[in-house]
């Protein structure tokens, strides 16, 4: 789980200072954002797909690549709202 949220939290941080998405709502939104996308992702997304592993606790790829995809999709959803909306 610790992997999930530092898988997120860094992909938080890339999307705002390398990217530049979300950048006008803050480097800590984002990494709030896509952090919160990883947990879901890693704790919610991987085990439908039978990715989570044998040992709860293990390290398993599989579910750490479904988090930092999940933690991008949050970051997209977010952005799309932004624009749509302005919030």
């Amino acid at each position: 789980m610790a992997l999930w949220l530092l898988a997120g939290a860094v992909i938080g941080w890339a999307g705002v200072r390398l990217i530049g998405i979300n950048a006008q709502r803050g480097t800590l939104i984002s990494i709030i954002i896509a952090t919160a996308g990883a947990l879901i992702g890693g704790q919610m997304v991987a085990p439908l797909m039978s990715s989570s592993p044998v040992v709860s606790g293990d390290f398993n790829i599989h579910a750490l690549f479904i988090a930092a995809v999940t933690a991008v999709a949050c970051l997209a959803i977010a952005n799309m709202i932004e624009n749509r909306f302005g919030l």
